[in-house]
């Protein structure tokens, strides 16, 4: 009972709160011409605008992930803008033309064997105030190195589409499994 009474008085003083507070639209998806504000405690310093993107942006991103999958990078060069940008959840960063990345990018996957990839969830979103195209992702990386080591992490990542559709930022971001227990 003494923890309904907190958690009741928290919600009153929550209520009453008057700092500086963000409207945004709501997201709900139910109708895109829907009016809901709700009152945030912060303001996003990129946008707080967004509405459901296009799907094709999610094949893309996926196809992309195949063929990390299947070590035929080569095939994804329709798939990224002429300068790209990726940022990795180990810090690293790289930048560049697609044919200078995909050099770098091909060096590391040949030092894994087998990489399987599965998708949890991927979202297609569009920033409508800055005109932006995002996809979403996370998912399970499953791999084994080239001496049949096991591995899996979980990622989540969120890339930009340029107005044609092409990939030309990444923002990854990792969370390693705990070993197995024996």
């Amino acid at each position: 009972m003494r923890k309904l009474f907190i958690l009741l008085g928290l919600s009153v003083f929550a209520a009453c709160n008057s700092g500086t507070e963000t409207k945004v639209e709501s997201m709900s998806g139910k109708d895109s011409t829907a009016t809901d504000n709700v009152s945030l405690p912060y303001t996003a310093s990129y946008s707080s605008k967004f509405e459901m993107g296009d799907a094709n942006h999610t094949k893309t991103i996926l196809d992309l992930y195949k063929d990390w999958d299947n070590n035929t990078l080569d095939n994804s060069k329709s798939k990224f803008a002429d300068t790209v940008t990726l940022y990795f959840s180990d810090g690293t960063m790289m930048h560049g033309s697609f044919d200078s990345i995909n050099a770098q990018t091909k060096q590391f996957r040949n030092t894994l064997g087998t990489v399987t990839t599965d998708v949890h969830a991927v979202l297609p979103v569009k920033s409508t105030d800055k005109n932006e195209n995002w996809v979403l992702a996370w998912f399970t990386e499953h791999r084994t190195d080239a001496k049949g080591k096991m591995d899996s992490v979980e990622m989540q990542e969120t890339w930009r589409l340029n107005k044609d559709g092409k990939a030309d930022l990444l923002y990854q971001y990792e969370q390693k499994n705990p070993p197995a227990k024996k």
